[in-house]
């Protein structure tokens, strides 16, 4: 196993002051989105453009992309999936291309992808498999939480938590933020996880819209065992 440094970053606000510069990045958005990309891909997906506006949309549907694409928890417009994991994993997105745009999510993985060596999305979906990478992989790693809106979101940062304990002894944690997540983690414990994020404002939000389901499955561990990798703007599943 090697070494590994991880910085955790509770905002995209704050990604440019991390201290690890020279980095591999995982992007968390528990609710929803990098669970809805670990699904789409599960549910055979062959790439996903993270797009940070609606604007290009109309472009990519020309192209035979699927459009997804969702702000303030409501599926836009004419699109056809919108961000909800659980409809991804009901589908078969074999070959299909998705355009996709989210209120916090892919703003967060274009921003990290921009000053990163690699950029990966992390959710429970996919924590097991996620965190043998980094330990075969080692060297710097920051985990940057989406949060909602550039402000911090208890779920983002409980997965964090849960990601540096999974990466065990070989991982240094180098700022207190890391320090902070796991020991909230771990005061909590895995098996009251989803009952304490019910006091999150982003599960409240979804709460109000239904999305019941979509809740209760990003707390699930490993039920999409990929990684999803940005590079050069596309998102595709890296194989081990």
């Amino acid at each position: 196993m090697k070494s590994i440094n991880c910085e955790l970053v509770l905002s995209p606000a704050l990604f440019p002051y991390r201290e690890l510069k020279e980095c591999r990045t995982v992007v968390v958005d528990v609710l929803r989105a990098t669970s809805s990309i670990c699904a789409a891909l599960q549910a055979g997906a062959e790439e996903i453009v993270p797009l940070d506006s609606l604007e290009p949309l109309p472009t990519f549907r020309e192209k035979g992309y699927t459009l997804a694409a969702e702000r303030n928890g409501k599926k836009v417009g004419d699109a056809e999936c919108g961000n909800s994991p659980t409809e991804y994993m009901k589908m078969d997105l074999h070959g299909k291309r998705l355009a996709y745009s989210t209120t916090n999510g892919t703003v967060g993985l274009i921003r990290a992808a921009e000053e990163s060596v690699e950029t990966l999305a992390g959710c429970f979906g996919n924590i097991s498999i996620l965190s043998r990478y980094i330990q075969e992989t080692g060297g710097d790693w920051v985990i940057m939480c989406s949060g909602w809106k550039n402000g911090v979101s208890i779920e983002d940062t409980l997965f964090s938590g849960a990601l540096i304990a999974e990466l065990g002894q070989a991982c240094h944690i180098v700022n207190d933020a890391g320090n902070m997540a796991l020991s909230l983690y771990r005061h909590i414990g895995e098996a009251d996880l989803y009952n304490y994020c019910q006091r999150g404002t982003h599960i409240q939000r979804l709460q109000k819209m239904g999305c019941f389901e979509d809740i209760r499955f990003v707390f699930e561990r490993d039920t999409c065992p990929v990684i999803p990798r940005l590079e050069n703007g596309v998102i595709r599943n890296y194989f081990l």
